[in-house]
C-alpha cells in the first residue's frame, strides 16, 4: 500500500465507521477492514475501480462524490476520507462542509504544488510543472486546483475547518515507504495530509 495511504491507515481507530470518497480500487478500505475491523463505504466513479474494489471483498458505490455524500446523515461516519482528490474538487470548501457533517472527522490529503522542484521547473522551463505526482500537462489535466501546504492551512482558517493533525511527506509516486518532512514542509513536502473537524 502506499506510503500517504499507510500513513492515513494509522490515524484511523479500531473499529471505526468509515466513508472514502474516490476511493479507486479500494485498496485502503480493504487494508483498515482486514487490519483494524472498520465497517468501511467507498465512493468511485470510475467503473472499472468500483469493479476491482467490489471484487476485493469491498462496499463500493459508484457516482460521483459531490451526489452520494448527500444520502448520507449527520455524524453517519467516524472518518470521511478524501485522499488526493482535492485538486479535483470543483466545490472544496463545501465538499469539506458536508465531509464534516456527516463524519466526526475529515481526513485530507493531496499533492504538494509547491514541492521545491515544481518551483525549479517552473522557473527554468517556464512551463506548468509535469511530475510523476502531476502526470499531466495543463490542457488534459483532470485536476483543476494547484494547492499548497500553506495555502490548505489557509483555507482552513478561512473557512472555518479545525486542524487537528498535520504530517507532510515525501513520498513518490505510488511508493510504499517514504519519510515525514518537519522542515519547510511547503518546501520539501511532496504530499500533505490533514484531520480536520469543526471548530
Amino acid at each position: 500500500m502506499r506510503f500517504d495511504l499507510k500513513t492515513i491507515a494509522r490515524w484511523v481507530e479500531p473499529g471505526s465507521k468509515v466513508l472514502d470518497l474516490g476511493c479507486g480500487n479500494g485498496v485502503l478500505l480493504e487494508y483498515l477492514i482486514q487490519q483494524k475491523d472498520v465497517k468501511g463505504t467507498g465512493i468511485e466513479i470510475d467503473e472499472e475501480k468500483v469493479t476491482q474494489g467490489i471484487l476485493k471483498g469491498v462496499n463500493v458505490i459508484q457516482g460521483d462524490i459531490n451526489e452520494e455524500i448527500l444520502d448520507y446523515a449527520d455524524q453517519t461516519f467516524d472518518y470521511v476520507i478524501l485522499s488526493q482528490t482535492l485538486q479535483q474538487v470543483t466545490r472544496p470548501a463545501w465538499l469539506i462542509s458536508e465531509m464534516l457533517r456527516v463524519g466526526r472527522k475529515g481526513i485530507v490529503s493531496f499533492p504538494n504544488y509547491s514541492h521545491y522542484k515544481n518551483r525549479i521547473y517552473f522557473f527554468l522551463k517556464g512551463r506548468a510543472p509535469i511530475s510523476k505526482e502531476l502526470p499531466y500537462e495543463w490542457f488534459d489535466t483532470p485536476n483543476i486546483r494547484r494547492i499548497s501546504i500553506t495555502d490548505f492551512r489557509r483555507f482552513c482558517g478561512i473557512f472555518g475547518f479545525k486542524i487537528e493533525r498535520e504530517m507532510n511527506i515525501s513520498t513518490y509516486h505510488h511508493e510504499d515507504h517514504g519519510k515525514v518532512v518537519k522542515f519547510f514542509p511547503n518546501l520539501f513536502a511532496i504530499y500533505g495530509i490533514f484531520m480536520l473537524t469543526k471548530k
